[in-house]
């Protein structure tokens, strides 16, 4: 026959540690918004599966900032997809108008920051550019990422620029400099 007294009770967690098991990712999350705010530009590693950074960017979100997700490749020269006036050419499809010329009409798009900080909400904090893949930007490219924020300090911007085991982040100024 079991003795109830002889089986131990799990003790209960102090308070404290309870509250460290249970407040982890939300004191992480405000890690990546203190170092984003602090440096400007951060260089992510996140796993190749996927899924992971869109909790980091939930809580930038939570922050106050207005989220623009992009994709690296294709994006041509970022100054001026970002900061000018810029002229795109959309595919011909295989159709060649003789008027206009073999490569087809030009259209104007507006830069993508100006439109975007002229309709951000009163209560905002400011722009987060998102950039996944960024392993093929030039380091040209990377440089000007760095420079952006301080240019226009409402801007912040994260780039994904590898794949780790965990979510790691570290300032992109940093991931310039030579090992």
């Amino acid at each position: 026959m079991l003795d109830r007294a002889a089986i131990a009770e799990p003790r209960p967690l102090p308070a404290n540690q309870e509250l460290k098991k249970s407040m982890a990712l939300l004191v992480f999350g405000n890690k990546i918004v203190k170092d984003l705010e602090r440096s400007g530009a951060l260089a992510m590693y996140a796993p190749l599966e996927g899924g992971y950074e869109g909790r980091y960017q939930r809580r930038i979100r939570a922050a106050g900032y207005l989220s623009i997700t992009l994709n690296a490749r294709g994006l041509g020269d970022l100054a001026a997809y970002l900061t000018g006036v810029h002229g795109v050419r959309p595919p011909h499809l295989g159709k060649k108008d003789f008027a206009e010329g073999a490569s087809g009409p030009i259209y104007f798009v507006p830069p993508v920051i100006q439109t975007q900080l002229s309709c951000l909400p009163s209560y905002a904090k400011g722009l987060l550019i998102w950039i996944i893949d960024g392993k093929v930007l030039s380091r040209q490219e990377l440089e000007y990422l760095v420079t952006l924020p301080k240019l226009e300090p409402r801007v912040k911007i994260v780039v994904e620029v590898g794949g780790d085991r965990e979510c790691n982040w570290m300032p992109l100024a940093d991931v310039l400099v030579p090992a």
